[in-house]
């Protein structure tokens, strides 16, 4: 399975975070543990050492003057190195707390004897530590002539007891710290999975789809998140609902009204009739927009499997608009509402841009429909304006020209409804680009 995990993602940061902890631990752990390793060492050298001290100078004590020195001699092996002199190797008032330490325990073993330490730490010839040497001089009871002190100095590279050699170590350290974070990191995915589904519905409903529900699951955190989110999308769509049959309602009640003032508009002067008519279709083409706004949602339309290319040919058929490209593509939706969607976009290029071009196109896991026209285009600062209800790109609210400027708004609402969204341009040699995208099912 493939993570794929962006930096700036809550399970990206938590890994790091994780992973930057482990690190630490693990290395904090090895530190002790190389530590502990090193002071064990030097507890055990300074034990072997106080062993044979003590041993060997009451042997060296009960051999003849002149045998003591051959006697150090015979002591001596290839790591430590036993000699009877005139002169201690160690002066006096130069040893450390671990140094004390053991010139404390060889005066508790030798008794009164006068007793020098000192640990000496070795460094080999690029300058690196090699480990430590211990360093002894013991006074010599008895008759030892000239030769009073007993001097020895260790390389200190004894072996004690075998221990786990440091790859190993290092290899059980890095194994247990991909371990955790392997499991970890899979942990972290499926507790980051909820909250991905639920910034993908959020997007949904931002872009006007009130189908879109999160599944309420996994944590309890995460399980209240859900159900927050899906009583949300629950009130809106209630609150849509109500809206647009009041909008439904309103529009279809004007109707009435209006057809009366118009009949008794034309039984006066034409002169004075003129004006009120003019005013009264204006009042029609709006409240039948609102009607039409309403019911743009397809409320209550089973959804089903659209075929694009067999829609867009017979809506461009309909209205003498070319179909120039047609993909085979299919879209999860309401087959009348998309209709009505499309509809209304080839209409506004046909009656604004003199015709209309469209194009149906796969772009990966969505289906694209361009519709161009030759028209004179919508200014820049009104391009988001004109998608809003009841706004035009010209402003009269003639019949000849068109309707309350309700066409676009309809359509947004329309494929917003479906997951999509609408985006308009102006073309570069002249004309409106109006880009319709839907999620695609996949191909077979």
């Amino acid at each position: 399975m493939t993570l794929r995990l962006p930096l700036d993602g809550l399970a990206a940061r938590f890994s790091i975070l994780l992973a930057a902890a482990l690190i630490a631990a693990n290395l904090v752990a090895a530190a002790l543990l190389y530590a502990d390793r090193a002071r064990q060492d030097s507890a055990a050298l300074i034990e072997r050492e106080v062993e044979r001290i003590v041993s060997l100078v009451p042997a060296i004590e009960a051999a003849p003057a002149d045998r003591r020195v051959q006697a150090a001699r015979a002591a001596s092996t290839r790591r430590t190195r036993v000699s009877v002199d005139p002169a201690p190797i160690v002066e006096a008032g130069h040893s450390g707390p671990r140094s004390a330490s053991l010139t404390r325990a060889l005066r508790d073993a030798l008794g009164d004897r006068e007793v020098r330490a000192e640990l000496v730490v070795r460094h080999r010839e690029d300058g690196a530590r090699s480990g430590e040497a211990v360093a002894l001089s013991i006074r010599l009871g008895g008759d030892a002539g000239g030769l009073q002190w007993l001097n020895s100095i260790s390389r200190g590279d004894h072996r004690g007891p075998p221990g786990i050699p440091s790859e190993v170590l290092l290899l059980v350290l890095g194994t247990s710290l991909v371990s955790v974070l392997g499991v970890a990191l899979l942990l972290v995915r499926r507790l980051t999975r909820p909250l991905n589904a639920l910034a993908a519905a959020a997007r949904a409903a931002g872009q006007g789809d009130r189908g879109v529900h999160v599944p309420e699951a996994g944590p309890r955190e995460l399980r209240d998140a859900a159900a927050a989110f899906n009583e949300m999308q629950g009130r809106i769509a209630r609150f849509d609902a109500e809206r647009m049959r009041t909008l439904a309602a309103v529009g279809h009640d004007l109707r009435t009204p209006i057809t009366s003032l118009r009949i008794r508009a034309e039984m006066l002067d034409e002169d004075e009739a003129a004006p009120m008519i003019r005013t009264l279709d204006e009042m029609t083409v709006m409240a039948d927009g609102l009607v039409q706004y309403a019911r743009g949602a397809g409320d209550g339309e089973e959804q089903t499997r659209v075929d694009l290319p067999a829609l867009l040919d017979r809506l461009c058929h309909e209205r003498g608009a070319k179909l120039t490209r047609a993909e085979a593509v299919q879209v999860p939706g309401r087959a009348v509402a998309l209709g009505r969607a499309f509809g209304n976009v080839i209409d506004n290029a046909i009656r604004y841009g003199g015709a209309a071009g469209v194009r149906v196109e796969r772009e990966g896991t969505a289906a694209r429909v361009i519709v161009e026209d030759d028209g004179p285009g919508i200014p820049e600062g009104r391009l988001s304006d004109v998608l809003e209800p009841f706004v035009r790109g010209e402003e009269s609210r003639s019949g000849e020209t068109g309707g309350a400027g309700l066409g676009l708004a309809i359509a947004r609402n329309i494929i917003a409804s479906h997951g999509g969204e609408l985006c308009l341009e102006n073309r570069a040699e002249g004309g409106l680009r109006v880009t319709l995208r839907l999620p695609a099912t996949k191909a077979t």
